[in-house]
Formats: C-alpha cells, structure tokens, sequence
C-alpha cells in the first residue's frame, strides 16, 4: 500500500494572504494513482519546523511532498530543511544552475548572485527541470523507512522519496504531471486507482443520514463517509481497484443502497448544484418560475433567474409582493424567503397551479449561516414540491 503526505509551506498562507490551492490539486492526482494520502499540513518558513514535519511524515508514509520555499531569497528554506531532516548536506549543482541561467535569459536578464541558492539540492538528490519558472525542483529517494514506522510494521524496510515542488501552482502542476506522476508510477508500480463519487443529499441532517447508512461507514472498500454544508450534506464513495471499470462497479454497488435507503434525499452527484436540479427540473416539465428575497444577502438571486432583492419583508408582505410578481410575469411558480435574523427564522412562500402554501424554518447555527441554509432550504422545498406535485 503506497501512501503520501504533503506539506505546503509558506508563512503567507498561515497568516491568510493566499490559498493553498496545491494540495487540492495534489491530493486528487495521486488519488487518481491509487495513493492513499495520511496528511496535510502547512508550515510556515522556518528551517527546523519544516524539517521536523518531513521527518514526522516520513516515518508514516512512502511519499512525502512539499510545495513552496524554492525560490533564491533566504526566507525560502525548503532545500536546507530537507537536507536537515535526511541528515546530509546541501550541494552545489552545476547543471541545476544552467537551467536557472538559461530560463532567467529568455527573459534578457543575467542571473544575480543570490539566485545560486536555487542550484543547491540536498546531495544524491535527482534535480528536476523546471521548464517553466527558475526554481529547479528535487527528488531525493530514501533506502529505508526510518523508525518508529518500521517497527511498528514489523521491521518492513520499504523505500520512500521527499519531492520538492515550487509553490507557484502552474509550475508546480506543469512538473507534477510531466516529471513526478511518471517517476512514482515507475518507482512504486502503481497500478490501480482510487475513484470517488460523490452523493448530495437535501432534507434530511447529518445525523439523520448517519443512521440510515451507518453499517456502510464502516465498509473497507469501497469508503463512506460523509461531510455537512449548509442545507446540504454530501455522501463520499471512495473505492481502490485495479481499474477504473472495477472501482466504479464497487462505487455503484453501494450506490444502490444509499439511494435505496435514502430515496428523493439524494439530489445530485459529483459536480451538480442544488439550483442547477432545480432549474433543470423546471425546463422539463415546461414550467417558469418568478422569486423574491428578503436577507438573504442576493443569494437567492445569484443562483435562481428572475428573482428580485427586497428589504425587511413580513410574511404577509412577502406574499403579497410574490402575488403581484407571479401575475406580472406569468410564471407558473413564485417562490419567496424572507430571512428574521433576530429570531433565526425564515418564511417562505410558494405559489403554484395548485394554490399557495408557507412553510417556517428555525436555525440553530452561526446567525451568518442563516442566509445560505435558508437559500438551499428552500430551493429542496421547491425541488419536493416538483417531485410531489408537479409531475
């Protein structure tokens, strides 16, 4: 079993000035591989703290790799903390430096001096052309896990590699894809994929879904797991095979039975939104639709056509806007939230063919929350109502 861990590093991204968008990146390339990924974490420019994650991280696991510290500045330490967590020196490489020399001339520039930091890899590391940036990445293979992960694996000794990445995401992705995934499918003989599928569900609360599925929690392989947004909660199948084909007929097994168990609470899978059902659920049955909101901060109408904003509407104020917006503009349905934040409420109105009903909804949560819960809230109301109703 090939696993990995990633360490992002950059104080920038501790401190919130930018998002980490690598080990997302990361994390869904070598999924696609069949690794199974222990950790992510994020370490800020320090030598001895980065140095101390790479050798946490190479006692668990088979890859480690890094992203971010490569440039030619001496707040990027990358290259000395991995040579301090392999317990070796940094080394000077000539032909690392020509690739620097040579990318920085296509621009018309002469390298400055400080830029030679770039050419020093731990030693015995594999230099890595960067052929779209000036900072050449490494690859640096380890003989033995190092201990305690051995013994607690009954002495196995197995092979790992710490491979560093710039942090500049179209580099790194450029090298990912070209040099890395090559090397490890040769180096780890990688041969089967890990496939995920995703269920969304509305309706029913994390809780509630647990219950109906929890014996399938605990399956091996395929994975169940599950994770909760706001008004939404998503159901994860991950299955490992030696093909694409197996795997998905893993996922599709148990598939099966969460729908089975769960019915019209399941909504969509992978990358389909709850508005996007919605409105497709309309245009199939010929049906238009008209809506307003009232605090909900334009969600409603960012996602849902011909919606208007409106400021501090009661429930019988909102029903009489709703009215009058149905028959100006002929819609067959009209739909409207109104958000109470004070009391953690919503109203919603819908007007249909076959009469008008309100229906009230109170939130425990963050009260900044309120809006988005109340949004998705109602549009799985519509979406009932459409399943009920309307066919």
């Amino acid at each position: 079993m090939t696993s990995a861990e990633i360490i992002t590093i950059g104080t920038e991204i501790l401190l919130g000035e930018i998002v980490d968008t690598n080990t997302r990146h990361i994390a869904r390339t070598l999924r696609g591989l069949g690794v199974d990924l222990y950790r992510t974490i994020t370490i800020g420019d320090n030598v001895n703290r980065i140095a101390d994650a790479i050798h946490s991280s190479m006692e668990r696991a088979n890859i480690v790799i890094t992203t971010g510290g490569l440039g030619p500045t001496v707040d990027d330490p990358t290259r000395e903390a991995v040579a301090k967590a392999l317990g070796v020196e940094t080394e000077f490489r000539e032909d690392l430096w020509q690739q620097v020399v040579e990318t920085i001339s296509r621009y018309g520039r002469q390298p400055s001096e400080n830029q030679k930091r770039q050419a020093y890899v731990p030693k015995g590391a594999i230099g890595l052309k960067n052929p779209v940036g000036t900072a050449p990445c490494f690859i640096v293979e380890t003989p033995l896990r190092l201990p305690p992960f051995s013994e607690k694996m009954g002495g196995e000794k197995e092979g790992g590699v710490v491979i560093s990445l710039p942090g500049v995401p179209a580099e790194m992705e450029h090298i990912l894809h070209e040099s890395v995934i090559p090397y490890l499918q040769k180096r780890f003989g990688l041969d089967e994929v890990i496939k995920v599928r995703i269920l969304h569900c509305s309706g029913l609360g994390e809780g509630s879904i647990d219950e109906k599925i929890a014996d399938l929690e605990t399956l091996s392989n395929p994975t169940v797991g599950l994770a909760a947004h706001t008004g939404v909660v998503d159901i994860r199948i991950a299955a490992k095979a030696k093909s694409e084909v197996k795997a998905n007929e893993l996922i599709a097994k148990v598939e099966e039975q969460v729908r089975e168990r769960l019915g019209s609470v399941v909504f969509g899978v992978d990358d389909d939104r709850l508005e996007k059902v919605v409105l497709d659920m309309l245009s199939v049955r010929g049906l238009t639709l008209t809506a307003i909101e009232s605090g909900l901060d334009g969600l409603l109408a960012r996602k849902i056509p011909n919606t208007a904003s409106l400021q501090d509407l009661s429930l019988d104020a909102l029903t009489q806007a709703l009215r009058a917006a149905r028959a100006d503009s002929k819609s067959d349905i009209a739909l409207g939230v109104t958000v109470f934040m004070e009391e953690r409420a919503a109203e919603m109105v819908m007007i249909t063919p076959k009469g008008e009903k309100t229906h009230r909804i109170s939130y425990g949560g963050p009260p900044r929350s309120l809006p988005r819960w109340s949004t998705n809230l109602a549009l799985n109301w519509l979406r009932t109502t459409l399943l009920k109703d309307m066919d």
